[in-house]
């Protein structure tokens, strides 16, 4: 008998008249504003501008969408692909399925797009935005809950989740592996965030910090799922992609870290500066150019004047029309 368990939904949407309301996407979308909210907040830290993090997103955001989903789906086409599917379920994003590492990969064209036409540097950017994709991760995963989706082994413990009877799977009660990995994601952004003050990460490090404590907790975490996925040598797909990708993040921090340590100290090149910190040689040229006549005549007017010309004493000045002593009258 199960003492205790977490219930799921017992439908993933809600229909507001015709609408449709969707449990996951309304997990992407808070995700979403999560990871732009913080990303904001640590832009503006490091000396960008407010909204740009959200200007950039723009291009990021569906990038990695598309990305995401294409991951899922070439990973798991027989769900898509095999006997018996029809292949316009692959276009059903609503019905779960986004790959983080297609999301990131594809996502991060976006952003190279988006940094480009502002004329910030990625890396910079990323680093920023680093915490807030760990707890868009994190909100984002309450979406499997929703599909009753991404749980472990059957287990009887207080936190397992109930899972009712459908295709492909048993009712029963199983490990909220989707549970675990959002609480992992926010251990992340937690870390990163530390990590960032204490450490001062720059050139992309912080980002990687998070991409390389993600991997190990995706790791194990997907080591525990039950769904149904392509093995390599006994193991995972996802698991081999963890570990590639993990490697991949170390080596990039201790390469960074030699070659290019410290920090950016300008991140968004064109921000205007503060009045009082304004350079003179940032002043408009044609401000210049308007006050060079009047320069040049004060200039030409001090010329003029010898320096040691003697000043006329006005006090003792003969009044107009004052004769000269001795002077004859006729």
């Amino acid at each position: 008998m199960d003492i205790a368990y977490i219930p799921s939904p017992s439908t993933g949407v809600i229909h507001l008249g015709p609408i449709p309301l969707r449990g996951y996407a309304f997990c992407i979308i808070i995700g979403v504003f999560v990871a732009v909210w913080l990303g904001n907040k640590r832009w503006i830290a490091r000396g960008g501008k407010p909204g740009t993090v959200a200007d950039i997103a723009v291009w990021a955001v569906p990038f990695g969408l598309v990305g995401g989903r294409l991951y899922h789906v070439i990973t798991d086409y027989q769900l898509y692909f095999g006997e018996g599917r029809n292949w316009v379920d692959a276009f059903k994003i609503w019905e779960g399925g986004l790959g983080i590492w297609g999301a990131i990969a594809l996502g991060a064209v976006g952003a190279w797009i988006g940094c480009r036409l502002r004329g910030i540097p990625l890396p910079a950017w990323a680093d920023a935005l680093a915490p807030g994709i760990a707890l868009a991760q994190a909100c984002g995963r309450w979406g499997n809950w929703f599909n009753q989706e991404l749980y472990g082994r059957a287990t009887d413990l207080p936190w397992a989740v109930e899972i009712s009877a459908g295709p492909n799977r048993d009712a029963g009660t199983y490990h909220p592996t989707f549970l675990y990995e959002s609480l992992w994601c926010i251990g992340v952004a937690v870390l990163v965030i530390w990590a960032d003050r204490r450490f001062k990460l720059g050139h992309g490090r912080a980002f990687a910090l998070y991409v390389a404590a993600y991997c190990v907790g995706r790791g194990w975490i997907e080591y525990m799922r039950v769904d149904e996925a392509h093995h390599i040598l006994g193991l995972r797909l996802n698991v081999w992609t963890s570990i590639v990708v993990f490697v991949l993040a170390v080596v990039y921090l201790v390469l960074s870290a030699k070659l290019r340590p410290g920090r950016e100290e300008v991140v968004e090149p064109d921000r205007p500066a503060d009045a009082k910190d304004a350079d003179p040689k940032d002043a408009d040229p044609k401000d210049a150019k308007a006050d060079e006549p009047k320069a040049d005549a004060e200039a030409g007017a001090a010329a003029a004047e010898p320096e040691d010309a003697p000043k006329a004493d006005l006090s003792k000045a003969e009044p107009a029309g004052a004769e000269a002593p001795g002077a004859e009258k006729h």
